[in-house]
């Protein structure tokens, strides 16, 4: 992720997701958001939008995404994305399969100066992947999306929700993905948020086994592949790789990361529901910066249980979010963690 020279996670987030509109003609049964059918009016208005789009640029020059929902439910959506990409911003744009989602509309995004879309694959077919997404036809949709994508000149990354729905397809996903030609393929790591439920989420063994499997596919797919709300892959490649634990940090929660909601809310991460405060109020970079909760959330060292003394702890930290949902402590540890760091000399001594 590129960055100001010098800039650290204190000082700015690198990665701004604003979340235009709750509204969605999908059912996810997983939905973080918790769509709904119209659109609400305490919605950020156009000026409103201009205004983040200032302070996310007063971030210097992090990635800017638009989601939702589904951001075609907004028909100033072209607006705010030329006025995004004027003022400097690397703009990406998360559509729902729907109706909407058009030729033309991606023609439109095209000449608004957007550069990348993604669009949400959870299975390698319709039927499947349809069943999750509570709407019959958005698996062809968003194959056509994709091939409008590409013929407009933006890229597309395919995003990809794991749960025990599909916790054992990782592998045909991957070859699913091969020829399509996409940027990167995101794999979300369920949180039991909005319509999410824990009895659909990963456990420790079930999610080093899809570490596992995501591992073996990154050798042979012909795109990057990045994981939300699971930094503890970032843990399982340095181990497969043999390389030491940085003390550089990875992106998390808070850490390079912030989300603001349909109504201005500022949140660690869309899916970590404890607001720090509403740009409707404050700056966006103050309330990064001086909250203390979003501080805390940068000190992996303060983290409780083994997050807060495993030897990976800046590379990878847990996910706050999980941790959250599952104690009400964003500081709790991973629960979907299986590593152990090994005890050092000192700890062995005293054992």
């Amino acid at each position: 992720m590129e960055a100001v020279p010098g800039q650290t996670y204190d000082d700015a987030p690198r990665i701004v997701i604003w979340e235009l509109t709750r509204a969605c003609a999908l059912a996810c049964r997983h939905c973080r958001a918790e769509a709904i059918p119209h659109r609400d009016p305490r919605e950020l208005s156009t000026a409103e939008a201009r205004a983040l789009i200032d302070a996310v640029a007063e971030c210097g020059r992090p990635l800017f995404v638009l989601t939702g929902g589904d951001p075609l439910m907004r028909d100033d959506l072209y607006e705010i994305v030329e006025y995004g990409v004027s003022a400097g911003l690397r703009l990406a744009v998360s559509p729902s399969a729907t109706g909407r989602l058009t030729r033309r509309a991606l023609e439109r995004l095209a000449a608004a100066g957007c550069s990348r879309i993604s669009l949400s694959i959870d299975a390698p077919d319709a039927q499947s992947h349809d069943a999750f997404r509570g709407v019959k036809g958005s698996f062809g949709r968003t194959l056509d999306g994709l091939r409008h994508a590409r013929e407009f000149g933006i890229e597309v990354q395919i995003n990809t929700t794991i749960s025990r729905f599909n916790h054992t397809r990782i592998a045909e996903m991957a070859e699913f993905l091969t020829p399509l030609q996409i940027a990167l393929w995101s794999v979300f790591f369920l949180v039991p948020v909005g319509r999410g439920q824990a009895t659909e989420c990963l456990d420790a063994h079930e999610t080093e086994a899809a570490f596992a499997a995501l591992y073996a596919a990154m050798k042979y797919l012909p795109c990057p592949v990045k994981t939300t709300e699971a930094p503890h892959f970032r843990r399982f490649v340095a181990q497969r790789q043999a390389q030491p634990s940085p003390r550089g940090g990875g992106i998390g929660d808070g850490r390079g990361f912030v989300f603001i909601s349909h109504i201005g809310e500022v949140h660690p991460s869309g899916f970590l529901p404890y607001v720090v405060g509403n740009v409707r109020e404050s700056r966006l970079i103050d309330l990064y910066r001086d909250d203390p909760i979003m501080q805390s959330l940068r000190r992996p060292d303060g983290f409780g249980g083994k997050c807060g003394s495993c030897d990976y702890r800046y590379l990878c930290g847990g996910s706050r979010a999980r941790a959250f949902a599952y104690t009400g402590d964003l500081l709790a540890q991973e629960p979907s963690c299986l590593y152990q760091a090994p005890k050092t000399s000192c700890e062995v001594t005293h054992a």
